[in-house]
Parts: structure tokens; sequence; C-alpha cells
């Protein structure tokens, strides 16, 4: 019925999704994440807010075997969760699931991002974007879930003149996908 376990895993996380009412970016964002990463074709990528690993997965099965997806969750306990979960979809990429507050986590991290996507806490991810900056290239993509609710975010990478910044509507929210300059 799915094309593979990956496929799989992210149907069964979409159902205890709905059931528990978890906010994962769900099957309509993720195909806009989807095209992101084609297109992008990204060797490195950053996820802050891992939660249950959905966007992990759905990133990863679309990363060539070689690229790499580091994802910060703040809570040990979900990140377990997403641990299994990613273990279980047998996604190509290295994936590896960093424990700890990403405004302290993110300082740590070496090396460039070709993508980073950002669903974590709202009124954080102007910070979060600050701390990552000398990581990202020229190129570089920046995707940001529910920015309606980060205003500061929004007139940052609008205005600043460091981003080419594009919102996408996905219905009752949206996704603002901003292009390093």
């Amino acid at each position: 019925m799915f094309s593979s376990k990956a496929d799989r895993v992210l149907k069964e996380i979409e159902s205890l999704a709905r059931r528990r009412f978890l906010p994962i970016v769900g099957p309509y964002k993720g195909q806009i994440l989807i095209r992101i990463i084609r297109e992008v074709k990204p060797k490195r990528v950053l996820e802050v807010g891992t939660l249950i690993g959905y966007s992990a997965i759905l990133m990863g099965k679309e990363l060539d075997s070689n690229a790499r997806l580091i994802t910060i969750e703040i809570d040990p306990t979900v990140a377990k969760i997403a641990v299994n979960n990613i273990r279980r979809a047998e996604i190509p990429p290295t994936v590896e699931v960093l424990v700890g507050d990403a405004i302290e986590v993110i300082p740590k991290l070496e090396g460039e991002f070709d993508i980073v996507f950002i669903d974590a806490d709202k009124w954080q991810y102007l910070e979060y974007l600050q701390l990552v900056e000398d990581k990202l290239h020229k190129g570089s993509v920046v995707v940001a879930d529910n920015v309606e609710q980060a205003p500061s975010y929004l007139d940052y990478v609008k205005y600043s003149g460091k981003y080419l910044s594009k919102y996408i509507s996905a219905g009752w929210s949206g996704l603002e996908v901003s292009v390093k300059l």
C-alpha cells in the first residue's frame, strides 16, 4: 500500500497526531517541504523542533544517502519517540537527534547548513535564526512554520536585507521560505 517504510511511519504519525492533537507539519505543508528539498538538494539540513520525528522523516526520505540531517528537540522523552520513529522509517541519510534547548545547542554546531527548518517555540524564531545565521551560506534556505505567531521573525526576514522571503499559504497557516542573500 505504501511505497516505503518511511511512508508507513509517516501515516502512523499522522494518525497519532490527529488522535492526540500533536502539532506536526502534516501532509499538505509536508509536500511544500518535499518540493524545497528536491529543488535545493541539500547536503546538510538543520531542524529546530523535532517533536516525534514527522518532518525529519519527511525531509530525510528525500535526501541523498550522503546527506546529513540534524534535528533538535528540547524534551528528552519526546526525542526518544522521535529516534524510534526515525529508526523504524529506515531513511537513508544520517539523522542525528540532539536533545536540548536549541538556544544552547545551535551555537555548538559546526559547519554550514543548506536548509534550516524551524518549527519550535514561535516567540523564539528570530533568536533561532540569528544564532544559525553564521552557519548559512548564500543560497541557504530557511523555512519557518506557523510564522503568523512570530511577527518579529517575519519583520526580520522581510526587511533586514539579508533574505529574499516569501510566504506560502497552507490553509489556516503557512510557511515562510527565506533564501539567504
